[in-house]
């Protein structure tokens, strides 16, 4: 090879060296970033164009990986603020899972039992009453059968109420340990362990044991055990500056039942980024499509995500198998429990689900307070293209117990 040649191969060399270095570049970099066609979006456009769904994004993963994540119509309307795939959303009651997750992340440890009363680890409850009669005139009370249990409290079949009188007017005004004393002073529904009846008050106790028995702040205990070890960087009760710029704006039909207004997230008081809020284990939680997605990997997997053990697989199957007991409710320890699919929904119309024979994960994130008459075709409509683009079924519907709880997100 002449000089010349010589020169021209370094030439073409140096112009070329930085190539492989962007295509790996490239490869690595998050699916939102790069430009994919859009396989679900259209499918949600119409809704958006109709005026009854504002904006979602949506994201579909196997265990190993994000396989789509899109976003749709607008995260704030009247501002024609596009929606974001890393928009930030309340959760609600997606929280349950996470929460559930942390007390059996200390069962695993061995400093909690599931089924030991809950007074052992919270001696308020220790004298609780169960309605026998009432009317409206008279309440009698009479002891249980046997105190209320902490695999009761994880499955709402301890006959807990969804709320107490103090979390009035929004959920978030007192500190856990006075909501929890609070709980304990109520009578319950029904014997424990004979019914079910979905119960914000149950999966706070849990939140409340995990403080005790771990010696540190539920948030505390969520932030260094469960979201930085997962690298759930999104996922807070507190939405710092970047987040809240990120926070999709909430909506409900207008008057007129023609269109969309925006409103507040009327459980939970504002600002949200103040410290003064307290945390809610039952549904406080505000995350991202992403990170949702890291926490249902980790349930896939297992207990395990990118080689960090969160959970034991025992943990997991209790959590994601029906614990409902005589109730047959369908329902684990945190989590919906439809056959060989577990999921959540949550207040403002979230959802998200984990179909195991199928290993599918899917994550509908919208921030809804109530939908005009279509609106309950927007998730069916989503889980049916994941199902057609990606090849696995969509969820089983919940059953009529509580489908407006955990499919629709009815509560928080």
């Amino acid at each position: 090879m002449n000089t010349k040649t010589t020169r021209l191969v370094q030439h073409v060399r140096s112009w070329l060296g930085p190539i492989p270095l962007l295509m790996a570049f490239l490869a690595a970099m998050p699916l939102a970033g790069r430009a994919e066609t859009p396989k679900l979006a259209p499918v949600l456009q119409p809704f958006v164009d109709h005026r009854t769904l504002a904006g979602a994004v949506i994201l579909v993963a196997d265990p190993n990986k994000i396989l789509d994540l899109e976003a749709v119509g607008w995260m704030d309307m009247a501002a024609k603020k596009t929606m974001r795939t890393d928009c930030t959303f309340w959760i609600a009651s997606q929280s349950k899972p996470i929460t559930a997750t942390a007390l059996m992340m200390l069962a695993d440890e061995g400093k909690v039992n599931v089924d030991d009363p809950v007074a052992k680890y919270l001696p308020e409850f220790q004298n609780q009453w169960v309605t026998a009669e009432q009317d409206n005139d008279h309440l009698w009370l009479k002891k249980p059968g046997h105190p209320i249990l902490v695999r009761e409290i994880l499955s709402h079949t301890s006959g807990m109420p969804h709320t107490s009188a103090i979390e009035q007017p929004t959920l978030d005004l007192f500190p856990l340990e006075l909501r929890v004393r609070s709980y304990a002073m109520l009578p319950l529904l029904f014997e424990p362990g004979t019914q079910w009846r979905y119960s914000n008050a149950g999966i706070n106790i849990a939140g409340r044991i995990v403080e005790v028995v771990s010696g540190m702040p539920f948030e505390k205990f969520l932030d260094t055990r469960i979201f930085q070890p997962l690298g759930m960087k999104d996922t807070t009760f507190w939405p710092n500056t970047s987040q809240l710029k990120r926070l999709a704006k909430a909506y409900r039909p207008n008057a007129r039942k023609d269109g969309l207004e925006e409103c507040p997230i009327s459980q939970l008081k504002y600002p949200l980024n103040d410290r003064m809020r307290q945390a809610m284990p039952a549904g406080g939680l505000f995350s991202t499509a992403t990170d949702l997605s890291i926490f249902y990997r980790m349930i896939a997997n297992n207990g395990t995500f990118a080689g960090k053990r969160i959970l034991s697989e025992a943990s997991v199957r209790k959590m994601t198998s029906d614990q409902s007991g005589v109730a047959h409710a369908s329902y684990g320890f945190g989590f919906s429990s439809q056959g060989q699919v577990v999921g959540h929904g949550g207040a403002y119309s979230t959802h998200s689900d984990l179909d195991r024979e199928h290993q599918l994960i899917k994550i509908f994130l919208v921030q809804h307070a109530a939908w005009a008459p279509d609106g309950n075709k927007i998730l069916p409509a989503f889980q049916k293209a994941a199902t057609e683009a990606f090849g696995a079924t969509p969820a089983a519907p919940a059953p009529a117990a509580h489908a407006a709880a955990v499919t629709t997100g009815a509560k928080p």
